[in-house]
C-alpha cells in the first residue's frame, strides 16, 4: 500500500511540473520580466500536493530547464536561463508551492492558504528581484517598476484562482480515490 501512494505522488507530482511547464509558456511578453502563468502552477501544485511533493514537482520543473529542456518561458532552458534576469522568479516557485502546501493541507479554511500564498509571493518578488538587479545591474526602482508593479494584481488573481480550483478539484480527486 506505501509504495502504491508512493507512485501515485511522484505521477502527481510529474504531471505538475508538466502543467508548470505548459502554463509558463502562456505568456505576454510586457518587458524584462514576461507575464506567464507560471506562478499559478506553483500555487496549483501547493494546493494539490503534500508539501514534500510540490517542492518536488518545482524542483523537476527546474531541472529539466537546467539541462536544457525548453520549459521556461519563451521556451527558454539551460543554465543561462535558469541563472539569468529571471531566475530568481523560476526559482522561487519552489517556496511559493511548499508554503502554499503546508497551509492548504493543514485545515480546510481558504485563508491560512491564501496567507501562504501571500508571502510565497512576497518571497518571489524579493528573490527575483534582488536577482534580478545582480544580473542586469538595475537599481530598485527602475527593478520594482519592471519586475513587481505590473505583475502585482495578476499575480493576486492567479493565486486567487489557484485557490478556489485547487479546492474543488481537491474535493473531486478525493471522492474519485485519486488523492
Amino acid at each position: 500500500m506505501k509504495q502504491k501512494f508512493a507512485v501515485k505522488e511522484l505521477i502527481l507530482s510529474a504531471l505538475f511540473a508538466a502543467l508548470t511547464a505548459v502554463l509558463s509558456q502562456i505568456r505576454l511578453p510586457i518587458g524584462p520580466v514576461p507575464f506567464n502563468l507560471g506562478v499559478f502552477g506553483a500555487y496549483l501544485a501547493g494546493m494539490m500536493l503534500s508539501p514534500l511533493w510540490a517542492g518536488a514537482s518545482m524542483a523537476v520543473y527546474m531541472l529539466m530547464g537546467a539541462v536544457g529542456v525548453p520549459v521556461f518561458a519563451g521556451f527558454m532552458a539551460g543554465p543561462t536561463a535558469l541563472f539569468g534576469p529571471t531566475g530568481g522568479y523560476i526559482i522561487a516557485y519552489l517556496f511559493m508551492a511548499v508554503l502554499t502546501s503546508v497551509a492548504a493541507h493543514r485545515t480546510e479554511k481558504n485563508a491560512p492558504a491564501a496567507a501562504a500564498m501571500l508571502l510565497g509571493l512576497l518571497i518571489c518578488y524579493a528573490l527575483g528581484t534582488a536577482w534580478f538587479m545582480i544580473v542586469t545591474g538595475t537599481d530598485l526602482p527602475k527593478a520594482l517598476m519592471s519586475c513587481v508593479v505590473p505583475f502585482v494584481i495578476p499575480d493576486l488573481a492567479k493565486a486567487a484562482a489557484a485557490l478556489w480550483l485547487g479546492r474543488q478539484l481537491s474535493k473531486r480527486m478525493r471522492k474519485a480515490g485519486v488523492l
